[in-house]
C-alpha cells in the first residue's frame, strides 16, 4: 500500500521532532521533483537556495579533483536530505549531488523554510542537531582517512553506514567502485578486503544489502592507527 506524503515525511529523521500539524504545514511547502539516474541534481559552485529531501531513490554527494578523479563524500537513500547549508547561508554549493538511481525528491525553498521557522522553531533545532551530527561524522571520516589503513577505513565506513540506518544492515546499494571512492582506495583493494570480510564471516553480502555479523571485529579494525 502506497504511503501518503505525510507518512513519508514522518520517516525522515530531520522531521521526527515535529507534530502532525507541523508535518502537514511543512508538506504543503514542498515541491516534488523527479531525476533520472545519472543526472546532476545540484552542481558544485552553483548558488543554493533549497533543501532536498529524498522521497525515493539513491544519490551520491561528490567532489571532483582537477585531474577528474571523483571522491564520494556520502551516499544517501530514502529519508535522507542534502543542501541544508543553503537554508542558513548564501554560499555556493560545496559539492555535486548526482542521482545514482531514478530519484524522487522534495524541494524546500529557503524563503519558505525561513518563514516556517517563525511558527515552528523545532525545525531549526532539528536542523542544527543534524548539522552537528554531520560535522562530527566529517571529523571522524577525516581522522580515519589520515590514521587508518584501507581495512580500517572500510570497517569505519561500514559501521557508520549501518549506524545511520539504525542497525546492522546497509540497504544502500554500494558497488566496490563506490566504496573505493569513499575511502580513497583502488577498487581492486576494496574487492579483496570485502571478500576477506565475507570469508571470515564478519559481513554477509547479497544483492539487496550488506549485513554486519561481527561488530567487534569491525570496531577493532576501525580503531587501529
Amino acid at each position: 500500500m502506497m504511503r501518503t506524503s505525510q507518512e513519508t515525511l514522518r520517516t525522515i529523521p530531520l522531521l521526527t521532532p515535529l507534530n502532525e500539524d507541523e508535518i502537514r504545514a511543512l508538506g504543503n511547502l514542498l515541491r516534488e521533483r523527479t531525476y533520472p539516474r545519472g543526472s546532476i541534481i545540484v552542481a558544485q559552485g552553483d548558488l543554493g537556495d533549497a533543501l532536498f529531501l529524498i522521497k525515493s531513490g539513491q544519490v551520491k554527494v561528490a567532489v571532483f579533483a582537477e585531474d577528474g578523479r571523483e571522491v564520494i563524500l556520502s551516499v544517501l537513500g530514502d529519508g535522507g536530505f542534502f543542501g541544508e547549508m543553503a537554508l542558513l547561508d548564501d554560499e555556493p554549493r560545496s559539492a555535486h549531488v548526482i542521482a545514482m538511481t531514478d530519484a524522487v525528491l522534495w524541494q524546500l525553498r529557503r524563503e519558505d523554510f525561513r518563514n516556517r521557522l517563525r511558527s515552528s522553531p523545532e525545525v531549526s533545532i532539528a536542523l542544527l542537531r543534524e548539522i552537528s551530527r554531520r560535522l562530527r561524522r566529517a571529523d571522524e571520516t577525516i581522522a580515519s582517512l589520515a590514521l587508518l589503513d584501507v581495512n580500517g577505513r572500510i570497517a569505519h565506513l561500514l559501521l557508520e553506514l549501518a549506524r545511520e540506518e539504525g542497525g546492522v544492515r546497509i540497504g544502500r546499494k554500494l558497488t566496490h567502485a563506490t566504496i573505493a571512492q569513499m575511502v580513497g582506495a583502488s577498487r581492486e583493494t576494496v574487492s579483496r578486503t570485502m571478500r576477506s570480510l565475507v570469508l571470515r564471516g564478519v559481513i554477509s553480502v547479497n544483492r539487496r544489502e550488506i549485513t554486519l555479523n561481527d561488530l567487534s571485529a569491525l570496531r577493532l579494525a576501525a580503531q587501529r592507527a
